[in-house]
């Protein structure tokens, strides 16, 4: 038997894949996954609808003080909340797969964790994109009339903005329980949702309601998605969104750190 000599040693690095092992088949397979839950398709997609259904028709023959319609402001504010829960949802996948055993396998791979991340994201705003289309398709079809530069700097807003809640989707997905994080989450967002003008305009909450709308995540991108049609604007609104993404994405970032310290 012949010696293995230096020049025929194989190597046992592992090599790290093109970008850090993102590419479009890893985010294809995690969207069609998003895609075959019931519960989400069905808390993400119709639920919202089902509520412009319900509470905003009644109201699409109002008009804001700027003569636009006050049935799109209802739209868009849930169009914001179908995005928030979708990018939330899909985010919080992340503790069944840590259940499961997936997230330890993928640690024992090249897969780098920024790649990890980002096809969280990306399969989170995904949804997030669907959620507001099946929104303003709805709006659209029953009767909801809106210049098309609303229609496309709100649904944008919405649909960008809901990247904050995907990294507060990954945020709890790594301190809570699989089976109880969006019985958790879900309480959650609807509060925010309220106390943000989502649900209810913040000019008819009273000043102590209002004051405290302005701390929570849900007000700076329900304000400045519905900008377009009011025609108000802050900057204020940005600071909002841009602080809360820094929060939750430095919160998953350590969660994320400590989890993989276990392996």
């Amino acid at each position: 038997m012949s010696a293995i000599t230096t020049t025929d040693r194989v190597s046992l690095d592992r090599r790290v894949p093109a970008a850090g092992g993102l590419n479009p088949t890893f985010v294809r397979i995690e969207i069609k996954r998003l895609m075959r839950n019931k519960r989400t398709v069905i808390f993400t997609l119709l639920m919202p609808a089902v509520f412009f259904l319900l509470f905003g028709l009644s109201n699409k023959d109002q008009h804001l003080p700027n003569g636009q319609s006050y049935g799109g402001y209802i739209l868009i504010s849930l169009a914001v909340y179908g995005a928030m829960t979708a990018a939330t949802a899909a985010g919080s996948m992340v503790a069944v797969e840590r259940a499961l055993g997936w997230s330890r396998q993928l640690r024992l791979t090249p897969l780098q964790p920024a790649a990890y991340i980002a096809v969280k994201a990306i399969s989170s705003l995904s949804l997030a994109l669907l959620s507001v289309v099946t929104e303003f398709l709805v709006g659209a079809a029953f009767g909801i009339r809106m210049e098309w530069q609303i229609w496309l700097v709100a649904g944008l807003v919405a649909w960008l903005g809901s990247l904050t809640f995907a990294a507060l989707g990954l945020f709890m997905g790594y301190l809570v329980p699989s089976a109880n994080v969006m019985q958790l989450l879900g309480p959650i967002l609807a509060v925010l949702a309220m106390l943000g003008g989502l649900f209810v305009p913040i000019s008819v909450m009273g000043k102590t309601f209002g004051d405290i709308a302005k701390f929570v995540p849900t007000y700076g991108l329900g304000q400045l998605a519905r900008s377009p049609l009011t025609g108000d604007f802050d900057w204020m609104w940005i600071v909002n969104v841009v602080v809360w993404l820094a929060v939750f994405t430095i919160g998953s970032a350590l969660a994320f750190r400590r989890d993989t310290k276990r392996v």
